[in-house]
């Protein structure tokens, strides 16, 4: 027992600290991994790229636009589960968790174009869109249901008895309840949104690359300090979404 504070510190600095290196060398003012000197030539560069405003732009409108949906259907979700009470839905929810993204990309490409086909409609915006709030559904669903095994079903009933219709218990006493873990699981899933690659690779078309799209094309290219600029941004602000998150999932 007295070397697992000394383990847990082994695995946390094997998880970050290349993460640190990589923040510390986007101030570099190299382009190779060789320090020489403290810039923000390569934020600079950032902000000024068209292709990455562009990008960055196409992530944010997908995946507020999905966490929108995504967040309501996944509520809802949850609250019919936790009312039926149903092993076998509640079982087939880890699915989607466990099946590779590949699979899932793949899967949902030749949904688009078997559909797509009769109505000639190309890949776009509106496919990734569509395949975000699909899987993201799952991560909202699994979030909100944590929140309500900790809700009293005696409350709603409590409700019910004196007088309230069932939209009314769940708008009054439900919903109220459920808020922090709802805010917990939008955050989540505007994180996995944001950040997805494979699926969203497979899913888009020529005019919606987002943001991950760019930089695996720009790191396939060889070393660029721009690259470690826009994960050094992404990496402090999901960091802080998801402190928040947890945050909220702790506090009534």
């Amino acid at each position: 027992m007295k070397l697992l504070p000394v383990f847990a510190a082994l695995v946390y600095a094997f998880l970050h600290v290349p993460l640190l290196i990589l923040c510390a060398f986007s101030f570099n003012s190299s382009k190779f991994t060789i320090w020489e000197g403290f810039s923000l030539e390569w934020y600079r560069a950032m902000f000024s790229d068209a292709q990455l405003a562009e990008a960055t732009w196409n992530s944010l409108v997908i995946a507020l636009v999905s966490t929108f949906f995504a967040t309501i259907i996944g509520t809802l979700c949850a609250y019919g589960l936790w009312k039926r009470n149903s092993k076998w839905l509640s079982g087939s929810l880890y699915l989607s968790l466990v099946t590779p993204e590949i699979v899932t990309g793949i899967s949902l490409l030749a949904l688009f174009q078997w559909i797509f086909r009769y109505w000639q409609i190309q890949l776009g915006m509106h496919t990734v869109i569509l395949a975000h709030i699909a899987f993201a559904i799952a991560y909202v669903l699994l979030v909100v249901m944590a929140r309500l095994r900790t809700a009293e079903p005696a409350l709603e009933d409590a409700a019910l008895d004196l007088g309230a219709t069932e939209w009314q218990a769940f708008r009054l006493v439900t919903l109220p309840i459920l808020k922090p873990g709802i805010a917990a699981a939008a955050l989540l899933a505007f994180t996995v949104s944001f950040d997805d690659y494979v699926i969203t690779s497979l899913v888009a078309g020529v005019d919606s690359e987002t943001l991950p799209m760019v930089l695996y094309a720009m790191a396939r290219r060889g070393a660029n300090p721009v690259v470690s600029a826009i994960s050094t941004v992404i990496f402090v602000g999901f960091g802080v979404l998801i402190l928040l998150s947890e945050r909220m999932q702790k506090n009534p």
